[in-house]
């Protein structure tokens, strides 16, 4: 049974500390067979998530069955089922739901007992809220994690599978060298970033037998932005599988503001930036483009790499957008010494076009070579220093979505890269 001190006089007068607020709202099931600890804790926890309430583990497990439910506080002792009984069966249910168990009662074999079983945590009564608020915050940040691990995985195993039974036709085997370049290409920089991230946990806690504090808050916060980068490798190649079977990929829609948001965080990572300075503004008016989200970012990261990547001279990068009601309003474009238009025909110039520029101040572009950065394999770098396809790539993707592609470059001045692109709705 519970004890009904639930919370320490000491902790009861504290202010909590509440967590972050999180994407939608977590289910969690607060089980015990006396009322007064059931609601003490609902009271607690009754602003932050969706709760569910049990009186014995029999309720509770179907409460499971019936309910998504990412995490569980349950005494350990209740009458008919013990909270030791009551985690294997929820563990049965779904077994990445996490477990908080509580006792008044510690002994070394329950402890290991909740732990062999996969309880995420074991805490002694009375505790405070300050502690109990940790704890069920960290379950649900590792329900979290294990639902986007436990996705990734299954779409690599579908894109496996898929790419073992495909049959390329024989025109795009003509083009298969260039498809698989591409591939490792894009794949380069999502892996890049995560080698960096992998870089900085090493540094962090490499002399470290224990991890926590501000330490395993780096650890969480870099691991969640490596998982991210590994479903960007995933839609990287979904994409590429979908132009081997020559099928059109449906576009989803975007905002433009938090690309650029996740365009800082990945380009942070870079060694690229190194000794460099970047400039990131937002729009003032957010815009929602119909193009994919990995699509506009590969064209962004292709360009603003490539810029910071011109000179290892300090120099700065600078990534704007403007928006124009109208493309009457547009200055005219045209192909010059210091100028290349790419998909001009192809441009979808009605209704309101947004403008990304990628500016850099590095040495510029000669004229004679200006017409041929964008062929494949072309590139002015040093051999095992570039592929030559990153603006290809960009190229490619902009003529997709039905935009215009603007390169102004004088020697000595720097080089602007305009992406013209066709905006859907504009938000204030």
């Amino acid at each position: 049974m519970m004890s009904t001190q639930l919370l320490s006089p000491v902790a009861a007068s504290e202010t909590p500390s509440h967590p972050p607020v999180p994407r939608r709202k977590y289910t969690l099931l607060i089980v015990d067979d006396e009322e007064g600890p059931r609601q003490s804790l609902r009271v607690v926890f009754k602003d932050e998530y969706n709760i569910l309430l049990a009186d014995s583990g029999i309720k509770a497990v179907e409460l499971a069955q019936e309910n998504r439910i990412d995490a569980v506080i349950s005494d350990i002792r209740m009458a008919g089922m013990s909270g030791i009984e009551l985690l294997g069966k929820l563990k049965g249910v779904d077994a990445s739901i996490e477990v908080i168990i509580l006792t008044a009662y510690e002994t070394i074999e329950t402890a290991r007992q909740a732990l062999r079983f996969g309880a995420c945590d074991y805490l002694n009564k009375p505790f405070d809220i300050g502690t109990i608020r940790a704890a069920v915050a960290s379950a649900v940040e590792r329900r979290t994690l294990s639902a986007e691990m436990r996705i990734n995985n299954i779409k690599l195993l579908e894109l496996q599978s898929q790419l073992q039974n495909q049959k390329l036709l024989e025109e795009i085997s003509r083009s298969r060298g260039e498809i698989y370049a591409s591939i490792i290409h894009d794949i380069n920089g999502p892996l890049t970033i995560i080698s960096g991230f992998i870089q900085l946990i090493n540094q962090r806690i490499a002399d470290s037998h224990r991890v926590e504090g501000e330490a395993l808050e780096m650890v969480k916060d870099r691991l969640k932005r490596m998982t991210r980068q590994v479903t960007s490798c995933i839609e990287i190649s979904q994409r590429y599988l979908s132009l081997m079977r020559q099928h059109s990929s449906e576009q989803n829609q975007v905002r433009v503001n938090q690309v650029l948001k996740d365009l800082d965080e990945l380009l942070r990572a870079h060694p690229c930036i190194a000794n460099h300075e970047m400039f990131i503004a937002a729009l003032p008016l957010d815009v929602t483009l119909q193009i994919n989200g990995t699509d506009l970012i590969q064209i962004l990261l292709n360009l603003s790499i490539n810029g910071f990547q011109c000179s290892e001279e300090p120099h700065a990068v600078r990534i704007s957008g403007k928006v124009y009601m109208d493309a009457s309003q547009l200055s005219p474009i045209s192909s010059g010494p210091n100028d290349a238009v790419l998909n001009q025909d192809g441009f979808r110039n009605s209704g309101a076009i947004l403008q990304l520029s990628i500016q850099d101040t590095g040495p510029g572009i000669p004229p004679g070579i200006i017409s041929k950065i964008f062929e494949p394999y072309f590139t002015t770098k040093a051999v095992g220093k570039g592929t030559g396809l990153g603006l290809s790539i960009v190229q490619r993707l902009v003529k997709e979505a039905n935009g215009l592609l603007h390169l102004r470059s004088v020697e000595g001045q720097g080089t602007i890269f305009d992406v013209y692109l066709p905006a859907l709705t504009l938000h204030q």
